[in-house]
Formats: C-alpha cells, sequence, structure tokens
C-alpha cells in the first residue's frame, strides 16, 4: 500500500511510522528500506484485499501520474466481507487496475463485476512470446464489410460468403489482391501474435491497454467475425490516455 491513515491524514509511507489501513481499519507499519519501494503493510496477517499484488516500480510510476485523491480508493465487498482497494478510481467512477503479474480468469471476471466503470492497464513487458506485428487498414472500414480477418501472422482475408458457407477451400486474399488494395493501411491499428497467451486476457470484457513502455500503450480489441472473432491492437499515446482520465 503507498498510502495509510496518519493521524487521521492520508499519508504516503513514513520510516518508523505506525499507521491504520484506510480499508480494514487494522495497524500497518512503514516498510521504507534500501531496497523494496517505500509501502505500508500490514503489522499482523488481515483479511483485507484478496485481489491485492506486490506492488512494483511500474505500479507506483503510474499511479502517481494521478491526483492522489484518485489512488489507492477502498469499497467494501459485501459478497467476500473485504475491502478491495481501487489502484485509481476518479470523480467520473472510472477505476483503473494496473496489472503486473498474471491473473486467473475467475478473479478478472470477479473484478469485472465488482467495479462498474474498471479499465485495465497490463505491463506488457512480462508477456512471452507476443508481436506486434504490421498495420492494419481500419477493421470496420466499410469497404470490408464482406471480409473477415484471418488469424495469422501473415495479414490476410477471407470473403464473409465463404465463412458462412464454411468453405474449406475458401479463395485468402492479401491487401495486394485487386478488391483490397485500395483500403487505406492505418498507423493506428496493429495485428499481433502471441505464442503464449494468458487466456484471461482475451476474454476480458472491460477495456484493457497493455504497456509495453514508451510513449504509446495498445489498446486489445476484438472483431466480432462469423468464422472466428479477431484480436488485434489499437494504438493510443500515454498522454491521450493521461489527459482523458487523470483529469476526470
Amino acid at each position: 500500500m503507498q498510502y495509510a491513515l496518519l493521524n487521521g491524514d492520508k499519508t504516503a509511507a513514513l520510516k518508523g511510522a505506525h499507521g491504520i489501513c484506510i480499508g480494514c481499519g487494522k495497524k500497518v507499519i512503514a516498510k521504507c528500506g534500501a531496497v523494496k519501494i517505500h509501502h505500508w503493510a500490514h503489522s499482523i496477517a488481515a483479511k483485507c484485499d484478496s485481489w491485492w499484488e506486490n506492488e512494483t516500480i511500474w505500479h507506483r510510476e503510474w499511479k502517481e501520474q494521478f491526483p492522489v485523491d484518485f489512488r489507492e480508493v477502498n469499497f467494501f465487498d459485501d459478497h467476500l466481507r473485504e475491502y478491495h482497494r481501487a489502484d485509481v478510481h476518479t470523480t467520473a467512477g472510472i477505476t483503473i487496475e494496473f496489472q503486473n503479474s498474471p491473473i486467473t480468469l475467475p478473479e478478472l471476471q470477479a473484478r469485472e463485476a465488482f467495479y462498474p466503470k474498471l479499465i485495465w492497464v497490463v505491463n506488457g513487458l512480462k508477456f512471452k512470446g507476443f508481436k506486434v506485428l504490421k498495420a492494419l487498414p481500419h477493421p470496420n472500414h466499410p469497404a470490408l464489410e464482406n471480409y473477415e480477418f484471418r488469424n495469422s501472422e501473415h495479414l490476410s482475408m477471407i470473403r464473409k460468403i465463404d465463412a458462412l458457407r464454411q468453405n474449406a477451400n475458401a479463395e485468402v486474399l492479401n491487401f495486394y489482391h485487386q478488391d483490397l488494395k485500395t483500403i487505406p493501411i492505418t498507423s493506428e491499428f496493429y495485428a499481433f501474435s502471441w505464442r503464449n497467451p494468458h487466456q484471461a486476457w482475451l476474454n476480458v470484457v472491460c477495456p484493457v491497454f497493455i504497456d509495453f513502455g514508451g510513449h504509446f500503450l495498445y489498446r486489445l480489441r476484438t472483431r466480432y467475425q462469423v468464422s472466428e472473432n479477431y484480436s488485434y491492437l489499437q494504438m493510443v499515446s500515454k498522454k491521450s490516455f493521461l489527459a482523458k482520465y487523470a483529469n476526470s
């Protein structure tokens, strides 16, 4: 935890200090060593937030982009009879969770059910076998209405009529084909491959933004198709993301 109550005020960890957990109300002590980031920890084991994960520098750097009042906002879960500490909760009612470690699908679904307006920001540097591939045309471009993307590292499509007929010998079209070559390629949408995908993120309902470092995020998107759904990425600048949510 970055914050606890110290003399009734929401306060970051101070060396040697003892405070009160803003959620469960139990005693916490400041951990201000030379290795881990400064944080508060419960003095004894407490049932406070079962969704808790170790906070990293990555978490802290993201949280510090938001006003203090938005950070570590607590909510009580009547079903589990415990508090949940949202990484960020804005005045517009949007919750942002920064996820660094793997998460199970049941926990992901539980969080999405608990927070009415949830956004995920995920540390993509922890993903193995993930590659951003070629730029795409806008997946919802009107000229693509009668075509479906193939789930392949090679950017290609088939005709929707072949998908409806389940034609095993459907013609595979690349973007040099005369029917597709006039459709503009964007600098906003990208194909990707993921050799060992975390299935939880492919079954997500709420918006997911993947952080690979640098100045951009990649929002995970889905194009719903007859043959099989097609996942792709939308590139979004961190500056625009923060402008939208850090002041709302």
